[in-house]
C-alpha cells in the first residue's frame, strides 16, 4: 500500500542511526542546565506542560533520578523541559531532522518507517476527541451526532443545523434555521489523522474522497484553524460552528460537546472513564512498536474518537539528551499519573508502563555487562 502523501515526506531521506548506551550522571548534568526539548502534538499540550511543572518541582525538593543512577548536588534553577506545541506533523519532522530531543505524535508511525528513520516509539498519555459547537441555547451532551452525519457535515452534504438528518438525531432540542460553520485545522495535526480515522470508518465516501491523514485535502468551505487552540478559539468566537479539538481543550475553553454514537449504538458522553473503557480493549501486546489506533473500539460505553500521544526519539541521539528525555518521561509515567488524569486525560495501566520501560531498555539503553 503507497504511503500517505506527508508519510512520504517523512520518510524523505531517513537514515538509519546506532543505539547509543546510557552513561550515568548527576541530576544536574542531565536536566538543570539545558532542558529536553521536545515538539509536536498540541493534544498533548496541556499535560505535557503541567508535568514539566511537576517534574521541576519534584527535581528541585531533592527528587532521585531512578535511570540516571544520580543524585542531586545543586537544584536545577531553570526550566527543565521546552516543549513547543507545533502540531504532529512538525513534531515528526524535527525529530528526524534531530532539532529536538523528542517529537510528540498522535498518529503512530508504522515500525518499517521507524526503522527506515532510526527512531523508536511509545506511547505517553490517552485522551479523546470531541465535536465541539456554538449554537445559542444548546450546552455540553446535548446535541447528538453520528459519525455518518459528522462525515457529511464535513463534506457539505449537511449544510444547515436545521437540516433533516441533524433534526431527526435531535428531536429534543430546537436547532436553528442556520448555516453550519465548519472548522478545521489547518497544520498537520494527529487531531486530525485520528478524528478523519473515525471519519473514514463510519463513512465509506469520507474513506473515498478525503481518508485520514495527518493533512487531508478537505472539502471546499471550510475555515482553517491552527493547533488545538486555535480550532477552539475559532468555534468559541462563532456562531452555528462546528469543530473538532481534545477534550481538556473543550473543557478549558468551556465548549459545548456533542454526543457520538458509538459502534454499540449509543450516544456516550466524553470523559476519561469513557476513554478508559475504549482505550481498555487495546491489544498493546500485538502491536509492533506500539503502533495501535483507538478509534470505535468495541463496548458499550466506549467513547468512539480516543487517540494514544506517541513519543519519538532518535536511536543516535546523545547518552546525555536520552538520559534527560527517559527521566522526565519515566518521571511522568510512574508519578504525572494523577495530575493527567486530573486535567482528563487517561494515565497508561501499569502494564502498558511496564511493557514501555521494556521497549526502552531494548531499543535505547544498551544492556549492562
Amino acid at each position: 500500500m503507497a504511503l500517505h502523501p506527508t508519510r512520504r515526506s517523512i520518510l524523505a531521506g531517513a537514515t538509519l542511526a546506532g543505539v547509543l548506551p546510557v552513561a550515568p550522571g548527576l541530576a544536574q548534568e542531565v536536566t538543570g542546565r539545558a532542558p529536553v526539548v521536545g515538539a509536536g502534538s498540541t493534544f498533548a499540550y496541556p499535560v505535557v506542560s503541567r508535568w514539566a511543572k511537576g517534574y521541576h518541582r519534584w527535581v528541585s525538593g531533592g527528587g532521585t533520578i531512578p535511570i540516571a543512577g544520580g543524585g542531586l548536588d545543586d537544584p536545577p534553577s531553570g526550566a527543565m523541559l521546552d516543549y513547543e506545541p507545533t502540531g504532529s506533523l512538525a513534531g515528526i519532522m524535527r525529530v528526524k531532522e534531530r532539532a529536538v530531543d523528542f517529537g510528540a505524535s498522535d498518529m503512530p508511525l508504522k515500525p518499517d518507517e521507524l526503522r527506515k528513520l532510526g527512531l523508536v516509539q511509545f506511547p505517553l498519555v490517552i485522551g479523546g476527541i470531541v465535536a465541539v459547537v456554538n449554537i445559542d441555547g444548546v450546552g455540553p451532551g446535548q446535541l447528538r451526532l453520528t459519525g455518518q452525519a459528522l462525515a457529511d457535515i464535513y463534506l457539505g452534504r449537511i449544510r444547515n443545523w436545521s437540516d433533516p438528518p441533524l433534526k431527526a438525531l435531535n428531536p429534543q432540542i430546537a436547532l436553528p434555521d442556520a448555516r453550519i460553520v465548519v472548522v478545521r485545522r489547518s497544520d498537520g495535526s494527529g487531531t486530525t489523522f485520528n478524528f478523519t480515522d473515525f471519519l473514514s470508518k463510519a463513512s465509506p465516501l469520507w474513506k473515498a474522497k478525503v481518508g485520514a491523514d495527518l493533512l487531508v485535502t478537505w472539502p471546499d468551505g471550510t475555515t482553517g484553524a491552527k493547533g488545538n487552540d486555535g480550532v477552539s478559539r475559532t468555534v468559541r468566537q462563532t456562531r452555528n460552528s462546528i469543530g473538532y479539538v481534545e477534550f481538556v481543550h473543550a473543557q478549558q475553553n468551556r465548549l459545548a460537546y456533542a454526543l457520538i454514537r458509538n459502534p454499540a449504538g449509543n450516544f456516550v458522553v466524553p470523559s476519561p472513564q469513557a476513554f478508559q473503557t475504549a482505550a481498555g480493549t487495546a491489544d498493546w501486546k500485538g502491536a509492533g512498536d506500539f503502533e495501535l489506533l483507538l478509534t470505535d473500539m468495541p463496548g458499550a460505553d466506549a467513547y468512539p474518537m480516543v487517540a494514544p500521544v506517541f513519543v519519538l526519539m532518535n536511536k543516535g541521539m546523545s547518552a546525555q539528551r536520552r538520559t534527560a528525555a527517559l527521566n522526565f518521561f519515566d518521571w511522568s509515567l510512574t508519578q504525572g499519573s494523577s495530575e493527567a488524569a486530573a486535567l482528563g486525560y487517561v494515565p497508561l495501566p501499569s502494564s502498558l508502563v511496564a511493557a514501555v520501560k521494556a521497549y526502552w531498555a531494548d531499543t535505547l539503553v544498551a544492556p549492562a555487562r
